[in-house]
């Protein structure tokens, strides 16, 4: 080679420059040919391409496209979100391993650039990330806001809520059109119960509910996009172009404005309103002045938890039972089964109660199998390994963001028999059920990072139920067929019905 140089560029080679370019050469060829003794053992990965790595194969339902991913490279898989490392677990196993066996080293949160700026720098529950101000946050969730107890009390608001939407069926069914928007009802019960709950009053009525109805939909559309600067930084400036920025920055200031006077009027003796029982914002004020608490305690940590409630309560509940109405109007036999048992425990009342529904086990099926077949939270929000560690034989390395399928785990037919059919008496004699224990069957999440909002979220859903299967008996538009019905998906944070669902009701005169 020197020789080479020599004949080429008629170089003078100094005997220093020799010296050090044949380390250099060494040194190269060591590392090319030495065992690779420290190479990891990582998940297998689809091919991917330069910038954006595999953000190309999420397509628009990623839920379902990371499921056909997985058939073919495993159930554990990693992926490039861009220049981010991302493992998508898809079977109950893998889950276990993530949520209960290695719970500590995988319950971090990422950095979500829009999560910050609307939830106040990430002061809410579900993005913030582990630490002793999780954990406080936590605390006060479970033993003040969400316990049993607490959730008791409000019961009076949840049958109140659900007799006004019994109420307006039957003002429909009175009028000349008699095609109702149940997705808009059922939206409408689980806010109405949400806002009494979470903020003592409600907004359903005049100008204020259509602004309230548009900040509630704006926040939960924007925590739910898809943010390149999550995955590409150095791309984050492409969010002024495509309006994103601009409108995260009216969607925070705009909701800010609007706690903070539902605050105001709480601390304000001649607004506050004398309902009996408190609300979510009288026991976070409260807390304020708790000199055990171990964090600070401020106007931005109410805000951010009381959006927590609302993201977590209204559309988990609603879309729930949306998927749940819809699959029911599928197939009518099943409607007339679960309405035969509901008629049978309540036969001769005017409105189904709380007491009512310990009975109600076929009723109690129907929501487990919509949670199963069409799971809210279809790709729960990220975790991130806090250190190296090693998952089913794999090298994971620090800082890599687990996605978990829980839609592709719910729908594996390697643990449910014809999962695509909505069948709910696969539920029958078993114990399997929505609290986290089973690791192939948990909407609600699981470990540190489960939904502490169980005990809120079933009530809104058992009782509305119910009351509708009761009061009504439902059909189809237009003459239109079960085989009809729509079921397309819309992704996001919370997995919607992309279409409304619109029924004729016929009370059943009782």
């Amino acid at each position: 080679m020197f020789q080479w140089l020599l004949e080429q560029y008629g170089m003078q080679l100094d005997p220093i420059f020799i010296s050090a370019f044949s380390i250099f050469l060494v040194t190269l060829l060591y590392t090319l040919i030495r065992p690779r003794t420290n190479k990891l053992n990582l998940p297998p990965s689809p091919s991917k391409l330069p910038i954006i790595g595999n953000l190309h194969q999420l397509g628009t339902l990623p839920h379902r496209s990371l499921q056909s991913l997985a058939r073919k490279h495993g159930p554990l898989m990693l992926l490039h979100l861009g220049q981010t490392p991302a493992l998508i677990v898809s079977s109950d196993d893998a889950a276990k391993e993530v949520i209960q066996i290695q719970d500590f080293n995988f319950c971090n949160r990422p950095r979500m650039s829009f999560a910050e700026r609307l939830l106040y720098s990430s002061k809410d529950l579900a993005f913030s990330p582990y630490g002793e101000y999780w954990k406080q946050m936590r605390k006060i969730s479970t033993q003040h806001l969400l316990s049993g107890h607490r959730v008791e009390s409000f019961r009076t608001v949840r049958e109140e809520e659900a007799n006004i939407m019994i109420d307006k069926i039957h003002e429909y069914c009175s009028s000349a059109s008699s095609v109702v928007n149940l997705s808009e009802l059922i939206y409408s019960f689980t806010n109405n119960v949400v806002c009494r709950v979470a903020m003592g009053r409600k907004f359903d009525a005049g100008e204020g509910a259509k602004k309230f109805s548009e900040l509630i939909t704006e926040f939960m559309n924007l925590i739910g996009v898809f943010n390149v600067a999550d995955y590409i930084p150095w791309l984050s400036i492409i969010n002024n172009f495509n309006g994103l920025n601009a409108r995260v920055r009216k969607s925070s200031k705009e909701m800010d404005c609007f706690l903070e006077s539902v605050i105001q009027d709480h601390i304000d003796p001649k607004k506050k309103t004398n309902s009996g029982v408190e609300d979510f914002i009288d026991v976070l004020l409260g807390m304020q002045n708790d000199s055990t608490n171990r964090v600070s305690f401020a106007r931005d940590n109410i805000k951010a938890v009381i959006l927590d409630m609302f993201a977590a309560g209204t559309d988990t509940s609603a879309v729930t039972l949306v998927w749940a109405m819809t699959e029911l109007i599928k197939h009518p036999e099943i409607m007339k089964e679960v309405q035969a048992e509901i008629r049978e425990i309540s036969k001769g009342k005017l409105h189904i109660t709380e007491d009512d529904l310990g009975q109600m086990h076929y009723l109690k099926m129907v929501i487990k199998e919509a949670l199963r077949l069409h799971s809210p939270a279809s790709i729960f929000v990220p975790h991130e390994s806090i250190q190296d560690t090693k998952l089913l034989g794999y090298d994971i390395p620090a800082k890599t963001r687990i996605f978990i399928n829980q839609w592709a785990i719910a729908n594996d037919p390697m643990l449910w028999d014809e999962p695509e059919e909505f069948r709910p008496k696969r539920f029958l004699n078993t114990s399997i059920d929505y609290q986290g224990k089973d690791f192939k069957f948990f909407p609600f999440g699981a470990g540190r990072r489960g939904c502490p909002g169980i005990l809120f979220a079933t009530p809104n859903m058992e009782l509305p139920l119910a009351n509708l299967l009761y009061h009504f008996n439902w059909s189809l538009p237009n003459g239109l067929k079960s085989k009809d019905v729509d079921v397309a998906e819309e992704f996001g944070i919370i997995l919607h019905k992309k279409s409304p669902l619109l029924l004729v009701p016929t009370p059943c005169g009782f």
